[in-house]
């Protein structure tokens, strides 16, 4: 940020305005330092700063104006709201109907019994399995 008067610093008057009127504050003092280190505070460190300068009667106004104007220049950081987890498997019921069909009249048949313990850890099942488990339910229909 290039400031056309480099002598007029309005966060660093209201700092130290605010170490004379209160200090034993160890808000203004962390802010202080902290303005010293960085060359500047963060938009929610000038608005905790602006708040207790409101309440110290000899700040002049067109300070806290300007503070105030410094603040709305800042921008402000919004988080986006959480996104909803979608689950990373979803099961296909169809294919659980025609499992437990299956294994209605067979209920020993190793491949499908094998299927089933797949399909009930939500392992995906691959097209050529889902293929055979249409064939074996077509067989049985006869």
């Amino acid at each position: 940020m290039q400031r056309k008067k480099v002598d007029v610093d309005v966060v660093k008057d209201v700092l130290d305005l605010m170490l004379q009127a209160r200090p034993d504050s160890t808000f203004v003092q962390s802010l202080a330092f902290q303005y010293a280190e960085r060359g500047g505070l963060s938009k929610k460190q000038l608005e905790g700063l602006r708040s207790k300068a409101l309440k110290v009667p000899e700040i002049p106004a067109h300070k806290l104006a300007t503070l105030e104007a410094i603040i709305l220049r800042k921008p402000t950081k919004e988080r986006s709201a959480a996104s909803t987890a979608t689950p990373m498997f979803v099961k296909d019921e169809a294919t659980g109907v025609i499992i437990n069909a299956i294994l209605a009249k067979y209920p020993q048949h190793k491949q499908v019994l094998f299927l089933k313990a797949k399909y009930e850890n939500n392992e995906i099942l691959s097209p050529a399995e889902i293929t055979d488990l249409k064939r074996l339910e077509k067989l049985l229909n006869k």
